[in-house]
């Protein structure tokens, strides 16, 4: 089970969920560090709770072979990324390492949010 068609359903939730993750990688420089730090924390504590993301059944995206949202939208692009790395790096520490960016940018280096 090493394609990108293991299952997706193009809906809503499915574009939610890519903004949502777009935002992810923009927030530290567009949202307050407040909201953004709180945000990264929920969906560690998603992932420590539940052991999955919550919206990727919602867009019928099934966890099997280590498959995450982010394999999903790789493979999509033709990449074939090594699944268990990709989802060890977004479970484990990827959602940390934005909120220490969002932290240095707008605490450290003092630089505004853009948007709110």
């Amino acid at each position: 089970m090493n394609s990108p068609t293991s299952g997706s359903a193009l809906n809503f939730s499915f574009f939610l969920h890519l903004v949502v993750t777009i935002l992810a990688w923009l927030g530290p420089f567009l949202i307050s560090w407040q909201l953004m730090v709180t945000v990264f924390v929920l969906v560690q504590l998603q992932f420590m709770f539940f052991g999955r993301c919550l919206l990727n059944e919602q867009h019928d995206l099934k966890e099997e072979d280590d498959f995450t949202f982010y394999a999903y939208l790789f493979e999509t692009m033709g990449f074939k990324p090594n699944r268990k790395l990709v989802k060890k790096i977004v479970r484990g520490g990827l959602y940390w390492v934005l909120a220490g960016v969002t932290l240095v940018w707008q605490v450290v280096l003092k630089k505004e949010a853009i948007l709110f």
